[in-house]
């Protein structure tokens, strides 16, 4: 007989006969005259319940089987007379596929998130990060039904690249020279002609670049993959390793940019809490208080848009509010002055577009002042930003001219600016971080956390 999951057995009306479940026992207890094994296959937030009589060949081997071990249990559903429990299995046959030494280190208490780190390749297992992975794939079918219903293509960008589309110089190198004694050349540098390449070449931070050639030519484009961070930092919203959802759209300009990323965020929240509720609600009432509150509000709410000047204006006009951070025209606004203007000032998500030049990337269009660029970030209650866009500069001596205030090589860039150059056209886009995205709609507020295997300096252990 062929099994099925958990949660279609929970789901499904008794009595039924020949129904066979597998998974690994959360618990097993033993009572007067009969045994309760607790079976979990990541499939629900649910266990199963097994009832083992005495009479059962082996029970007590079976009654002494310790959390984690691996079963597969043949039996009858029936109605559950205990509370909290709808039906349970009334065993006939339990197989152990799998033992579990008495070592097992996830029992039944409550672990640290800390702890559950260190034993990364079994916390999959514990319940709070079934519903973190669960969630993580719902909110990833989200995204790829929200793009492919609206007839995005999505592109599957390099991950090895000779550009940096950030500027940031915080770039994981690929290399095959000898780290040791690499060629030099007579100047002592490194001959990254002799390697692999035959140039330097890094770990990408961003598909941008190569998704705005496709979106010149199937108009609405979208990437969705790994991207990488040298940065050097252990805050509980960063790491190296991560993914990132970049659509890109031709004939498009800032507004329209900020009209499907208002469409984006209420879809992919929306679908979550539909196909996901069970999850949501133990979130609610284990990690964040009102979670579920919080994101029917933003799947529900208008957002606002207010320009960068104005919400200085509104960070300068908060006196009683005590920033880290000095608020003046010119500075990047930090995670405190979004959470001030979404939380406090407008009680709803809100765009912040038109920033200033000098603290945005190299390829944002330059707007009529000459001071500020077509940029938008999109900023929620409870985090800040979550989505960062712009217009993208068509115009391309433009673009030289930014690239040449940025420090950047023209030759480097040549097939970018060949798209300016061949039918070349408005467009734009933005940029969600898919893990920063999962932390909001279930509330955990390490990045570690959300991310089956986290990569952080000093850190690649699994």
């Amino acid at each position: 007989m062929a099994s099925e999951s958990i949660k279609t057995i929970l789901e499904s009306d008794p009595p039924r006969s020949g129904v066979v479940a597998e998974g690994w026992l959360r618990t097993a207890r033993k009572g007067k005259g009969v045994a309760f094994l607790e079976v979990d296959d990541g499939s629900g937030m649910a266990g199963l319940q097994a009832v083992v009589d005495a009479d059962i060949d082996g029970f007590e081997e079976i009654a002494r089987l310790g959390a984690g071990t691996a079963v597969r249990i043949t039996g009858d559903l029936v109605e559950s007379p205990a509370k909290g429990q709808r039906v349970e299995l009334k065993a006939a046959v339990v197989e152990v596929i799998g033992a579990a030494g008495g070592d097992y280190p996830l029992q039944k208490k409550r672990h640290s998130f800390e702890f559950l780190r260190t034993i990364a390749h079994l916390r999959p297992r514990a319940r709070t990060f079934e519903a973190v992975f669960r969630v993580r794939h719902a909110l990833q079918m989200a995204i790829h039904r929200f793009f492919d219903e609206r007839g995005f293509i999505q592109v599957h960008t390099p991950i090895i690249t000779a550009s940096d589309a950030e500027g940031a110089g915080q770039m994981f190198r690929v290399s095959c020279l000898d780290a040791a004694d690499p060629p030099r050349l007579e100047d002592g540098a490194v001959d990254f002609g002799a390697d692999f390449f035959g140039r330097e070449t890094s770990l990408t931070v961003s598909g941008q670049l190569e998704a705005e050639a496709f979106a010149l030519a199937f108009k609405n484009v979208y990437t969705f993959g790994p991207t990488f961070r040298a940065e050097n930092s252990n805050t509980k919203r960063h790491v190296a390793e991560f993914w990132m959802i970049e659509p890109e759209m031709a004939f498009c300009d800032l507004m329209g940019d900020l009209e499907l990323a208002e469409e984006f965020t209420k879809s992919i929240v929306t679908y979550v809490l539909e196909q996901r509720g069970d999850d949501i609600d133990f979130f609610d009432q284990w990690i964040e208080k009102g979670l579920r509150d919080k994101l029917e509000h933003v799947a529900a709410a208008e957002f606002e848009v207010l320009t960068y000047g104005e919400a200085i204006e509104h960070l300068e006009r908060a006196e009683s509010v005590k920033f880290e951070y000095p608020v003046s025209w010119g500075a990047d606004l930090q995670s405190e002055h979004e959470r001030y203007l979404t939380e406090q000032l407008l009680g709803r998500p809100a765009f912040v577009i038109d920033y200033p030049m000098d603290i945005k990337a190299f390829y944002m269009r330059v707007n009529d002042d000459q001071k500020t660029v077509a940029a938008m970030d999109l900023l929620v209650p409870g985090v800040g930003e979550i989505i960062g866009g712009s217009q993208r500069e068509e115009r391309i001596e433009v673009l030289r001219d930014q690239m040449r205030r940025f420090g950047l090589d023209e030759q480097t860039y040549w097939w970018y600016l060949d798209l300016r150059r061949y039918g070349g056209v408005p467009h734009a886009g933005f940029g969600l971080g898919f893990e920063r995205a999962l932390m909001y709609v279930t509330g955990m507020q390490n990045i570690r956390d959300v991310i089956p295997f986290a990569r952080t300096p000093g850190n690649a252990e699994f």
